[in-house]
């Protein structure tokens, strides 16, 4: 876990330096001292702008269809306080129980055909 961590930050601070235009000391006032240099920074920068914006436009529909479906489940349980916590049945059910339970309504028993 701990190497997923630091390989996830060297990632993260490799991706913001090359996102980050490099600055080189010029000797002449014509141009940077290495134009192939310049240009394959600025190519990676522009690659690794175009890789984010690419995710970015997957994941964000995904993202919405999750909020949309959290506000329909929050919507549907109301108060969480009302519910024990989930219980996995041993078939690999998931139950819950609510604290108290609701009142059936009174109704009529119905004839029933036999």
């Amino acid at each position: 876990m701990k190497q997923i961590a630091k390989l996830s930050a060297v990632a993260l601070v490799a991706g913001i330096g090359l996102t980050q235009p490099i600055v080189a000391e010029d000797a002449s006032p014509d141009g940077p001292a290495n134009p192939q240099l310049s240009e394959g920074a600025e190519l990676l920068n522009r690659g690794f702008k175009l890789l984010l914006e690419g995710l970015a436009n997957e994941v964000e529909p995904m993202a919405e269809n999750w909020a949309k479906n959290w506000a329909d489940l929050v919507d549907r349980m109301g108060d969480m306080s009302v519910y024990h916590p989930p219980e996995t049945l041993p078939n690999g059910d998931i139950i819950i129980r609510r604290r108290v339970p609701l009142v059936p309504e009174d109704t009529e028993p119905s004839e029933t055909d036999l």
